[in-house]
């Protein structure tokens, strides 16, 4: 099976690729720069946040199935803000729910999801059974990850976003994006999130992104199985 791993950035498609199990090659397809692993794994830097991370993953899928060599899957992958206590600093959260957090309107009553204004979807969900395999396998928490086009950076905003999302457990900039390009062809989608630093009050000395990429790194070295075994079609 083809799998597509999309992170933001260079330095979370690096740690992804040293889990590779051989040298990795750069690949150019239309609009994309891929780093195909061995497998069967392309890795794609889709650029930050939701719009550029859907764009980027569309292309990416369009050129496979244009190819003949479609994926099988779509894996948004990299650091995130962890919600306390339950996504510590140095945690996996795998995602059973994709959720765009700030989709919606702003009203007098409070904030409505863009469901809630009669269009549009904020949710996807990842096949249940994969999920539990990656847990398993990696020690991820499963749960619901937040998608957001503002990074939280307050007490306030994080306490919000927990009583509006009470199975959150971090928050990130890429996944639903990424699920959206996946779920228009078809494709099954899985995010995996290592926990960086906590949602809240920007403390950038709080930080532990070299931490999170190398837990990044060991969780798709235990990955790699799962995928091997998993068979989108039985879904």
């Amino acid at each position: 099976m083809n799998v597509l791993v999309a992170t933001a950035v260079p330095a979370e498609r690096d740690a992804v690729a040293r889990a590779a199990s051989g040298p990795v090659r750069e690949v150019s397809r239309p609009g994309v720069t891929l780093h195909r692993a061995p497998g069967g794994w392309d890795l794609l830097a889709a650029g930050v946040g939701p719009a550029l991370a859907a764009a980027s993953t569309a292309a990416a899928l369009t050129a496979a199935a244009c190819a003949g060599t479609p994926y099988g899957l779509v894996v948004s992958a990299g650091i995130g803000g962890g919600f306390a206590p339950h996504a510590p600093v140095g945690s996996l959260v795998v995602a059973d729910e994709i959720t765009a957090a700030d989709l919606g309107a702003e009203t007098a009553e409070g904030f409505l999801p863009v469901t809630e204004l009669g269009f549009g979807t904020v949710t996807h969900r990842p096949p249940g059974d994969l999920v539990r395999e990656v847990a398993a396998a990696t020690g991820a928490r499963p749960g619901t990850v937040l998608t957001v086009s503002t990074v939280t950076g307050t007490a306030e905003r994080a306490a919000a976003l927990g009583a509006r999302h009470p199975r959150a457990l971090a928050e990130a900039m890429e996944g639903f994006g990424v699920a959206e390009a996946a779920a228009a062809h078809g494709v099954p989608v899985l995010e995996l999130r290592a926990v960086s630093n906590p949602v809240g009050p920007r403390d950038r000395a709080a930080w532990r992104i070299p931490d999170a990429l190398a837990a990044l790194a060991g969780a798709f070295g235990k990955l790699a199985p799962v995928l091997e075994s998993w068979n989108p079609h039985d879904q």
